[in-house]
């Protein structure tokens, strides 16, 4: 089918359907933008794909007699209700909890086109409205949501999304197979049930169409007939939550654990005389299974009623192209790997290809690919060489404390994508927008296995060498996809604070660097090396940062890209931060938590402005290090 999905009655004419026959209807607190890069967009076309009949109500007026919740009636099968492709309080606000300049995934950047929180709001509206129907959660906010969770802007303890929202399902991750497998199951359920259900049944009704449903991977809902299994992970209860933040943080290192391991078992936790059920994922897709989803018929544009309107997320991907999902650095402040896991998927490079021949064909491309990335840009078709021994692995990251001896760390075919990509007559550059990851970089792969008798080793990789194709990636990219300016996350200097965040020494970041300057001096190049710090994280102190701004400014950084720490839902940093505690060791972690003690941190990111240097310098001096005024400012 081509064009947008139907978004108003008008539309649904457009296409012969009728109010009443559509099949599933997805309300999204984002824009509708039909690019892979938007999940509503994604889940809408894979059901079209899957034959079903979508509709999208982008950003419903939720404020007057709930018009836009009732424009194209009753769905079929169920309700499919999303925040967006962010969770709505940290798209909305900064760490001070003050207002961003502006909503990124909104006409014009507006703030004033979703409430807060709207993964509950939506849902509660449709379930006054229609009590018969199913609402099924998916996206960011409601999978990092999915049990018991800090609520930095509440400053409390939540219960699962699904019970302050009234949910009867909750999808949590990438949500392609769940979603189509919900409506095949519940198209079972309903063709089955009878076709009159007086209201009084109406809920009823609902709890018979889902329970068939509750064994399917990947889906979260909430039970009061709890049936014990023998390997199920059982929490602390929300109430145990309440009480014991001891508790709440050991709950987490189960939950985290659980989400990054092949064979994952059933997560329960107690919710008052409920029960929240947290069923094992999916597999991770396959590579034929990802090409597939992006090359689904996408317009790539914004729908026409945004016609003549800014949407400030699509001017940065509009010529974008994700390779694969997926992260195994295992940031402790980061959710992708919650959220999409930690094994890597790639889509094969012809699948690449033939979207950067679509993207040409686009009328204001004018032949520069804006970013060819993931999660992390330098992942791509990475993963464990012996997947036996990934099978049993339980550990968060595969870089931290240090690189997996198991991980291949090959760039070799990201520098045969990106040179595929170059090749093409209409593209005049790509770039790397994305972040990359300087420790694969630096880290030189393991010798190669030894020929059989009577072989060869190859002529690149000599028999016992360690060789490293990450140099070869460094050239590539410095040298070819670089747009003046590389951004790089250290985080921050000091080596304590790396440890908790689970990001390598500085030391190594040093070390990019010089290969970074060496590498633009031999080609002629002068290109900016752009690092991104964060400020009050647990384990940080004031001394680290006067310690940061004293090592940023040997390196002769002015520093732009820096963050206040923000607490969000389901990462182990937010934990720490809450807690006191650190999830896996339950031994206490300083944090800056006032107002006062954050500003104090994140002062020394600038302390070359004059406007700061007084007070920098009475700071060092009440924390004992007058030392480093004269590092800082000269004598």
């Amino acid at each position: 089918m081509s064009g947008w999905l139907p978004t108003s009655v008008k539309e649904l004419e457009q296409r012969g359907w009728a109010v009443g026959e559509l099949d599933i209807i997805l309300f999204s607190g984002d824009a509708y933008v039909d690019h892979p890069s938007f999940g509503t967009a994604v889940i809408g076309r894979v059901l079209e794909d899957a034959g079903y009949k979508v509709a999208i109500v982008p950003q419903p007026n939720w404020r007057d007699d709930f018009r836009d919740f009732r424009k194209l009636g009753r769905p079929r099968l169920y309700f499919g209700v999303t925040a967006g492709v962010m969770d709505s309080m940290v798209n909305k606000y900064t760490a001070g909890r003050r207002l961003r300049s502006e909503d990124a995934y909104t006409p014009d950047g507006r703030h004033d086109h979703r409430p807060e929180y709207p993964t509950i709001v939506y849902t509660q509206i449709l379930k006054r409205l229609y009590p018969d129907v199913p609402i099924v959660l998916g996206g960011i906010e409601a999978s990092m949501r999915r049990l018991s969770h800090y609520d930095y802007w509440q400053e409390r303890v939540r219960p699962s999304i699904l019970v302050d929202s009234g949910a009867d399902l909750l999808v949590y991750g990438m949500g392609e197979k769940p979603m189509v497998a919900v409506a095949r199951v519940l198209g079972q359920q309903v063709n089955e049930s009878t076709s009159q259900q007086v209201d009084a049944d109406r809920l009823q009704h609902v709890d018979s169409l889902t329970r068939g449903l509750v064994d399917l991977p990947q889906l979260a809902y909430l039970t009061s007939s709890y049936v014990p299994q023998a390997d199920d992970v059982v929490l602390a209860s929300h109430e145990q939550c309440l009480r014991d933040k001891r508790a709440h943080a050991a709950n987490f290192r189960l939950i985290e654990e659980e989400s990054n391991v092949i064979h994952a078992r059933r997560i329960v936790q107690q919710v008052g005389e409920r029960y929240v059920i947290v069923n094992p994922p999916y597999p991770p897709m396959t590579t034929e299974e990802l090409d597939h989803v992006y090359e689904l018929p996408y317009t790539r544009q914004p729908h026409p009623r945004y016609q003549g309107k800014r949407i400030p997320a699509y001017e940065m991907i509009r010529h974008s192209i994700t390779l694969h999902r997926g992260c195994f650095g295992g940031c402790a402040f980061c959710t992708i790997s919650a959220h999409q896991g930690k094994f890597i998927v790639s889509r094969s490079k012809e699948s690449v290809l033939r979207e950067v021949e679509q993207i040409t064909r686009m009328p204001d491309f004018r032949g520069y690919i804006s970013d060819l990335g993931g999660p992390s840009a330098n992942m791509y078709r990475m993963g464990g060489r012996d997947t036996s021994l990934c099978e049993r692995c339980r550990r968060p990251s595969c870089l931290h404390p240090s690189i997996c001896k198991n991980l291949n760390t090959d760039h070799g075919p990201l520098i045969d994508l990106y040179r595929a990509v170059d090749a093409h007559p209409l593209v005049k550059k790509s770039f790397v927008g994305s972040g990359v990851r300087y420790d694969l970089i630096l880290h030189k792969d393991p010798p190669p296995t030894p020929p059989d008798k009577g072989g060869e080793p190859s002529p690149s990789r000599g028999s016992g060498e360690r060789v490293s194709s990450g140099m070869a990636f460094a050239r590539e990219l410095i040298t070819r996809h670089v747009s003046g300016r590389l951004k790089v996350a250290p985080e921050h200097t000091a080596d304590g604070v790396l440890q908790i965040m689970r990001k390598p020494s500085f030391s190594q970041f040093e070390e990019f660097k010089r290969l970074f300057d060496r590498i633009c001096r031999e080609a002629g190049l002068r290109q900016q090396l752009i690092p991104y710090f964060i400020s009050s994280h647990p384990g940080c102190t004031a001394e680290d940062m006067a310690e940061l701004a004293v090592i940023t400014r040997r390196l002769d950084f002015h520093l732009e890209q820096v963050q206040d720490f923000t607490p969000t839902p389901m990462t182990v940093s937010t934990e720490m931060w809450y807690t006191g505690l650190h999830p896996y060791t339950l031994r206490p972690v300083y944090s800056a938590r006032s107002p006062q003690d954050k500003a104090a941190q994140r002062r020394f990111f600038f302390w070359y402005k004059p406007d700061e240097r007084r007070a920098i310098i009475d700071a060092l001096r009440r924390m004992g290090r007058p030392d480093l005024i004269p590092k800082l400012f000269g004598r």
